[in-house]
């Protein structure tokens, strides 16, 4: 597959379309929003890494580091395979 070249281009390397868009978004943050991006990603992945950690999780550092890079998707999948081992394993005195 070819890739579009992105107009401004100085080294003349094909591109995807749009790519250069993207990063050129990402990289013009200010200082403030930079900080609170970083906040924000710093509080998940403290919560995932808590809930993790509570629950007993053998890789909560995993699941708390890939919180920090990839919230959007590391999260629902960690409670989604959360909530599905609590239906499976009895909860203690249970009868069931």
């Amino acid at each position: 597959m070819q890739w579009a070249q992105e107009p401004g281009e100085g080294r003349g390397e094909a591109t995807q379309p749009g790519l250069t868009r993207i990063v050129f978004s990402l990289s013009a943050l200010d200082p403030v929003s930079f900080l609170i991006a970083l906040a924000l990603a710093s509080a998940i992945s403290l919560g995932v890494f808590a809930h993790a950690n509570r629950h007993g999780s053998r890789h909560a550092t995993a699941w708390g580091v890939a919180a920090f890079l990839m919230a959007g998707i590391t999260v629902p999948v960690y409670f989604i395979r959360y909530w599905a081992r609590r239906r499976r394993t009895p909860v203690d005195g249970d009868p069931d």
